[in-house]
């Protein structure tokens, strides 16, 4: 995991909140001061939240549960992606589909058809087809990437959520909450800290800021990742010395 250092937090301008007359009261134990009308938050403890955060998601990982990263804003949109891309996380960053986690057999159902497609492709059953026909096909699959692809390999619900901005991915926070799905966040001066399992008190709006956390979150998250690879080269090793010694009685019995 990359070591949280305050001074970095700083440079990337982590500390900035809202208005101070937009401020939620209960984000008053993250704030350090007011300047110029702007919440300014207490990096000290921003960088306690970011490593309470990342032991919990590199266990999680570790355990072989995915962490479904949501950021739907136009600055955290592409750094989702590449971060959450890069550890092999699934990520929502175009709208949010409407019971993604409570009703999750029939996202499931829409992430299967386009399976079925790409199927029909290969086998040259798409070949057979009207123009009018592949066209509509078409357009199909190309919707359903665009707001499923990222998700096509979560085969059951995330052992956690990963969210930027819980005031606009509201819908999101409320469907994990009915589930029980730890919530993970970067939680600004203008939210409510109480919605979410483990808050990141930080700025949600600049790219810079959002990049840093993100970075160190996907950092931990590989650890664990990492850990998991690790115990099973371990497991598989320790079978194979058993299967050795078995064998090897065995033989040792046969000769006598």
């Amino acid at each position: 995991m990359e070591k949280v250092e305050v001074k970095e937090l700083l440079d990337a301008g982590v500390h900035f909140g809202h208005l101070t007359r937009k401020w939620n009261p209960n984000m008053a134990p993250y704030i350090y001061m007011e300047r110029n009308g702007i919440h300014i938050i207490n990096l000290y403890k921003t960088a306690a939240k970011i490593e309470e955060t990342c032991a919990a998601l590199s266990k999680i990982a570790a355990s072989g549960k995915k962490i479904l990263f949501v950021a739907t804003k136009k600055q955290a949109k592409d750094i989702v992606a590449e971060k959450a891309g890069a550890v092999n996380q699934p990520y929502i960053t175009e709208r949010w589909p409407g019971g993604m986690l409570t009703n999750f057999v029939t996202i499931r159902k829409a992430v299967k058809k386009m399976s079925s497609i790409d199927r029909m492709k290969k086998d040259g059953t798409f070949e057979s087809l009207s123009k009018r026909e592949k066209l509509q096909i078409d357009r199909q699959r190309a919707k359903l990437e665009k707001n499923l692809g990222s998700i096509s390999d979560m085969t059951r619900l995330p052992g956690a959520l990963f969210v930027v901005d819980i005031m606009r991915e509201h819908i999101a926070i409320k469907e994990a909450q009915k589930l029980n799905i730890p919530i993970f966040a970067m939680v600004d001066t203008n939210s409510d800290p109480r919605q979410v399992d483990y808050v990141i008190p930080s700025n949600d709006d600049a790219s810079k800021s959002i990049n840093k956390i993100l970075s160190i979150v996907s950092s931990a998250i590989q650890d664990g990742l990492e850990e998991r690879k690790a115990e099973r080269a371990e497991k598989d090793s320790a079978k194979g010395k058993t299967k050795k010694a078995a064998k090897a009685t065995v033989a040792k019995e046969e000769e006598e």
